[in-house]
């Protein structure tokens, strides 16, 4: 039987300009769906496991329309709350080069917002779960959502639920001050920490040494000390750090250390990916979506994280929030020389 794992957060319509085209010149947007813990969902319906997604959506058509796209590919909608009166959206202009890509919120007063505690029984979303995941996008949204999002932490540690969190810090969203106030409490409540070097400043207040976010140039050390620190601090059981070294908007080096109580006592670097880049957005989901499904199956903790740098490389070529690949394509990867010759 197929591990049961739940997400919780907010789903979006995703209107993006076609091609490369920016907001201005563009005369039409296409049409997706995504959003972080949607995102990760849809990656763990998608290599096999009972993959489940909380949260709330209008009952009108729109709404109606951002579930199918997650029953599209398995993703279970038993814990989604009907109601409210619209579905957040975002635009997205896709950079190329040294054109940074963009995005516009347009998600205020979304139904997700309006999501209560009281809502959802708890012990029966995780009744039989193994894994609850969250990112700090959700409690971003308000302090009904951070409630409720408390709830379901409290739940999953009674219930002997395994949590992750994704740092996800979004400046559109909230300042670092009002993450940090939010953020570092709801550590107490996390067995797996997922992040990027800003994430770890911008919510925990932790900057590693010798890294500089904006630039192509990085130093392993400086993250294999920031995971040790914040493994430290927040008892964490296992602390995954991307890094991204972004030559430009197209061209990426991707690679991420794990540090854990298993097999990374000892902070381990990945394999890295040279990527040329289609669509960045969902690339730490599908990254945090490869680690949960590592950790539930694979024998040890660096096989799971060469599995999950696997996962986001592909992803990045992906067009869509979407992490439409397979567990077996994946290992292709993860175990091959990511060539990209045609199979015949």
């Amino acid at each position: 039987m197929s591990e049961k794992v739940v997400t919780m957060g907010e789903i979006m319509l995703r209107l993006s300009t076609p091609g490369f085209s920016r907001f201005v010149q563009s005369g039409q947007f296409d049409v997706n769906y995504g959003g972080g813990e949607a995102n990760v969902a849809v990656s763990l319906a998608n290599y096999g496991l009972e993959s489940y997604f909380v949260s709330k959506l209008p009952k009108h058509e729109i709404g109606q329309s951002a579930v199918n796209s997650l029953r599209r590919f398995g993703v279970k909608a038993d814990y989604i709350v009907r109601g409210g009166e619209r579905l957040g959206i975002y635009f997205l202009e896709t950079g190329a080069s040294q054109r940074s890509s963009k995005v516009i919120y347009d998600r205020s007063n979304s139904a997700v917002t309006d999501l209560g505690k009281d809502e959802l029984d708890w012990g029966e979303v995780f009744s039989g779960a193994k894994w609850f995941h969250w990112t700090g996008i959700t409690p971003a949204l308000g302090s009904k959502v951070q409630e409720t999002l408390r709830t379901a932490c409290e739940a999953a540690r009674k219930n002997g639920v395994v949590v992750s969190a994704d740092l996800n810090y979004r400046a559109k969203l909230w300042t670092t001050k009002e993450a940090q106030a939010v953020m570092i409490p709801l550590m107490e409540y996390v067995d797996v920490c997922i992040a990027n070097e800003e994430d770890a400043e911008k919510s925990l207040g932790f900057h590693p040494e010798s890294t500089n976010v904006d630039s192509a140039e990085l130093d392993e050390r400086g993250y294999f000390d920031l995971a040790r620190k914040l493994k430290e601090k927040f008892h964490f059981k296992s602390v995954a750090i991307t890094l991204r070294e972004s030559y430009s908007a197209s061209h990426n080096g991707w690679s991420a250390v794990l540090h854990d109580d298993g097999d990374c006592k000892v902070p381990y670097r990945s394999k890295r990916y040279d990527v040329q880049i289609v669509d960045r957005v969902g690339g730490g989901d599908s990254f945090a979506g490869g680690l949960i499904y590592g950790l539930l199956r694979k024998k040890n903790t660096r096989e799971a994280l060469e599995f999950a740098v696997a996962a986001s490389c592909l992803k990045q070529t992906i067009p869509g929030d979407f992490n439409i690949v397979s567990a077996d394509e994946v290992e292709k990867l993860a175990k091959g020389s990511g060539s990209g010759r045609v199979e015949r």
